[in-house]
């Protein structure tokens, strides 16, 4: 599957790219308690998740702490992905960088506090 850097919204980030990278698990890691969870922002909308990263952290990826984390997600069950999906993160790569351009900010991912209980009927950014 190519990938197209300059079909991204907002256009392209090397830096924001690479950084993707601290959001992947090592496959069956233990989670390590209070540590954050960080995962893909979606590339369409600034409120929500990447539902193609999620796909895969929690299928192949085997993302033992999204997994804990997705237990109290009320809507989980309603993801949904668009399209054929990459099997791994260097397939997201594009295969000239050099063509790419750059936006001003940010690191690529977004950071989930440590986990914590939810009460009943609390919302929290993965349920919307």
């Amino acid at each position: 599957m190519d990938v197209d850097p300059h079909e991204i919204p907002n256009g392209y980030s090397v830096d924001k790219h690479a950084a993707l990278a601290s959001t992947i698990a090592a496959p069956g890691a233990l989670p390590d308690p209070g540590a954050p969870l960080r995962v893909m922002a979606c590339h369409e909308t600034e409120d929500a998740h990447c539902v193609g990263w999620l796909h895969h952290q929690l299928g192949q990826g085997n993302n033992l702490a999204l997994r804990l984390r997705m237990l109290s997600c009320a809507n989980a069950g309603e993801l949904r992905l668009r399209g054929a999906q990459h099997q791994t993160f260097e397939a997201t790569l594009p295969r000239e960088a050099a063509h790419a351009t750059t936006t001003p900010s940010g690191n690529g991912y977004t950071e989930m506090p440590p986990w914590q209980p939810r009460r009943r009927n609390e919302e929290t950014a993965l349920d919307q």
